[in-house]
């Protein structure tokens, strides 16, 4: 009778477990050890900084999708890192969004690949159709124009500090 409720206990544990792993990966429920915040540096060909951007990270599918889209505005200085697993090709979209961005994806070794200027779209204009594709294992989001008036370009290293 003690052994059969062990069992019980011990099957109830393990569909726990199983339980918020799947939520996890669905990306409805953040790890307890997801970033939440940090600071991305694109960095010369010296190696110092071009720009240093204070950052916070979307590391799960549901931030990764909601995105930019629950903010006003970003000042200079501030962005969004969107962590994902892999490096592959990947296709940003503009869904309500209120402002203009500048989108740079940055490859597994941290170099930049691509850099995208992305506009709001219009009144009535679904920002699904605005689409802006590049390679990389991560991408940063800050304001349009910011990747100019910093210097950034293709081929530049970046250092990712997130907690």
């Amino acid at each position: 009778m003690v052994l059969e409720r062990v069992w019980k206990v011990l099957l109830a544990c393990v569909a726990v477990v199983f339980i918020a792993f799947a939520l996890m990966q669905a990306g409805l429920v953040s790890p307890p050890w997801s970033a939440d915040s940090g600071e991305v540096r694109i960095l010369d060909a010296t190696g110092e900084p071009k720009a240093v951007v204070d950052v916070d990270v979307a590391d799960t599918y549901s931030e990764r999708y909601t995105g930019l889209s629950d903010h006003d505005s970003l000042e200079d200085g501030e962005g969004m890192l969107f962590v994902h697993a892999s490096e592959s090709e990947r296709t940003y979209v503009m869904r309500e969004m209120d402002f203009d961005i500048d989108i740079i994806f940055i490859d597994g070794d941290r170099e930049i690949t691509t850099i995208e200027h992305a506009r709001a779209p219009e009144p009535g204009e679904d920002g699904e159709d605005l689409e802006h594709t590049g390679h990389g294992q991560y991408v940063l989001e800050v304001p349009r124009g910011y990747a100019n008036e910093t210097g950034m370009s293709v081929g530049d290293e970046v250092e990712l500090a997130y907690d």
